[in-house]
């Protein structure tokens, strides 16, 4: 099982923001290891993150991103106490949820 996201909601006046980091190795498949052979390709396919059950972002990724990736966006229409969760998925189908409430910032 893979590491618990960093994960913080943080709502000032009317805007939620959201800071999402995810341990995650992300190999592109295109590094080779130290006896020179190929390391597999294995990054987070999709991200979803939910307000109280809803879906408010779902993300498609490539192997481009970085190891270890940080995500940040905004959010109306949100309360202090609200539930935030954020889902991946990656191409080897381990998936990672973890959830948040929402803080005064």
């Amino acid at each position: 099982m893979a590491e618990p996201m960093r994960l913080r909601a943080q709502l000032s006046g009317d805007k939620t923001t959201v800071r999402v980091l995810m341990r995650h190795d992300m190999e592109t498949g295109q590094r080779k290891d130290a006896a020179g052979k190929a390391i597999p390709a294995w990054f987070i396919q999709d991200v979803v993150a939910s307000h109280n059950g809803k879906i408010v972002l779902s993300a498609q990724w490539g192997p481009s991103v970085s190891k270890d990736p940080f995500m940040q966006f905004a959010l109306k229409g949100a309360k202090v106490g609200d539930k935030l969760s954020v889902s991946w998925t990656d191409n080897k189908g381990d998936k990672r949820t973890d959830e948040t409430a929402i803080v005064a910032a």
